[in-house]
């Protein structure tokens, strides 16, 4: 009875599912009801879900790669300041080397820091823009990226008295013994290949080395543009640290230095810079305000320009070839009996 009674059941499930998949006609149904497909909210939601996730994997792209430029243009900055401005502190403290005058002005014959012509020779006539300038100097206006404030030349000159060859800033061999002086002039120009403007523009550190002879005659010129120190500089400063009395060191322009009637011995040189990546940053906005030996500066104004990782740089060399030897007088006491 049981058997007869499952028998009967299966009998009817089949009957039903066959009038499940046919019509009232009689005729088979396109699709069965087990072939169901998504609904329409199911796909928007499917899609919302979709667009979430690849925002956030674009996001998660982006910041990597701010991170990956900003930490690539870093970089560039603290090797310009670490190997580039390094080599020229080192070139500084050769200044005045080879010549027997430590106390050295604007006045003195082949003095460390070229201020005049009367620095390189008693016969030099060399047109004054090529010494050490700073702004405001007559004749003279150096390039800069910076609001209303130019950029400053400094020209040093030594002689090579030791046993070995030396290298001056653009790599010509300086042979030993060599009777000839050497100049290097350290200036802010134009980028190979960049073009002028009056925004922010593509600016470099270089330097150009000539030699002079003892009596100032110019052997190797000195002029033109020069090798580059660092690729990507928008400001170059510099001042004269003079002793005005014992124990006490001030620094001034070398323009404010050339106006004093008495021009104190120059001992220390300093200088401050702005030094700038290569490499672009994916930003809407950099560093525009900055304080160059002790005076603030600012960005030239400039919508179109790109932005990069800027940093000011400052640093004091003493001239070890150009020391004071400071003799104080005390009045002597009585010894006690």
């Amino acid at each position: 009875m049981t058997m007869s009674n499952n028998n009967t059941q299966r009998k009817i499930q089949r009957k039903i599912q066959r009038e499940k998949s046919h019509d009232r006609l009689g005729r088979q149904a396109p699709y069965a009801n087990t072939m169901a497909g998504f609904t329409l909210i199911e796909l928007m939601i499917s899609l919302v879900l979709g667009l979430l996730i690849s925002a956030a994997v674009i996001q998660v792209y982006i910041i990597n790669t701010r991170t990956v430029t900003i930490q690539q243009s870093a970089s560039e900055v603290q090797d310009s300041s670490i190997f580039a401005l390094q080599g020229l502190e080192d070139n500084m403290r050769l200044a005045n080397l080879g010549n027997p005058i430590t106390s050295i002005s604007s006045n003195s014959d082949h003095g460390g820091v070229v201020l005049t012509p009367t620095n390189l020779g008693t016969t030099n006539t060399t047109d004054t823009t090529l010494l050490t300038n700073s702004a405001d100097s007559t004749g003279w206006t150096g390039v800069s990226n910076m609001t209303g404030v130019d950029s400053d030349q400094l020209t040093i000159q030594y002689k090579n008295i030791t046993p070995s060859p030396m290298y001056d800033c653009e790599g010509a061999e300086i042979l030993a013994g060599s009777s000839d002086w050497v100049v290097e002039r350290y200036f802010v120009r134009l980028q190979t290949d960049a073009s002028a403007g009056t925004g922010v523009q593509d600016l470099a550190l270089a330097c150009k080395a000539g030699r002079v002879s003892e009596d100032g005659t110019v052997t190797t010129a000195f002029s033109g543009n020069g090798a580059v120190v660092v690729p990507a500089v928008d400001q170059f400063k510099v001042l004269l640290g003079v002793q005005t009395d014992i124990g006490q060191m001030t620094y001034l322009a070398p323009k404010v230095y050339l106006d004093l009637d008495d021009k104190p011995p120059i001992t220390t040189l300093k200088i401050g810079t702005v030094i700038r990546s290569t490499t672009p940053l994916i930003t809407n906005a950099d560093q525009e305000a900055f304080t160059i030996l002790g005076v603030d500066q600012n960005l030239k104004a400039d919508t179109g320009r790109r932005k990069f990782y800027r940093r000011s740089y400052e640093s004091t060399v003493l001239l070890r070839n150009a020391r004071l030897m400071n003799v104080t007088a005390t009045t002597p006491t009585a010894a006690t009996l």
